[in-house]
């Protein structure tokens, strides 16, 4: 009898403090908004959540281990290819995407319009169909740093698998 699949789960989470001039993207996705994430790169909370979740399934530390923010190579980095350097490692060991499941908390902009959009690329990005993405958004409901506006998040699950080589 051959051996079954191995299956892992990771969680991710990535905040964003909000400022004026600054570009907001979201899932690779750019979103015309007044306000943009202050970070390093690009500061996609969606796309870093998504990378820590990958990592912390297959126990590879975090995305601030992969890519300082005190590294001059990653200021201003598209988080895309963050992601795609850790995900073609995971890929490399034999690992795929089962499914993601993410959450954008953010009071403005409405999220609702781009849902679709963004689980779109996220998918491209991971290689996988459509229906093994799903996005949500939530507002702050004008409570804390993300009802105030004043910050984005992003949550994350993913599940991997590893199916046994062939005999």
């Amino acid at each position: 009898m051959g051996e079954s699949a191995e299956w892992r789960v990771g969680l991710g989470h990535d905040t964003h403090r909000l400022e004026e001039g600054r570009r907001l993207v979201i899932g690779g996705v750019e979103i015309d908004h007044h306000l943009g994430a202050v970070a390093h790169s690009d500061g996609d909370v969606l796309l870093h959540a998504l990378t820590d979740a990958i990592l912390g399934a297959l126990g590879w530390g975090d995305i601030g281990e992969w890519f300082p923010d005190t590294a001059a190579e990653h200021e201003g980095a598209d988080s895309a290819e963050l992601l795609s350097k850790v995900l073609n490692r995971a890929f490399a060991a034999g690992w795929h995407i089962n499914n993601v499941d993410g959450i954008v908390f953010a009071q403005k902009p409405k999220l609702s319009p781009y849902k679709e959009q963004i689980a779109n690329r996220v998918a491209e990005l991971l290689q996988v169909s459509a229906e093994r993405v799903n996005v949500k958004a939530k507002t702050g409901e004008k409570v804390g740093p993300v009802g105030r506006e004043e910050a984005l998040c992003a949550e994350v699950v993913i599940m991997l698998v590893k199916k046994p080589e062939a005999e």
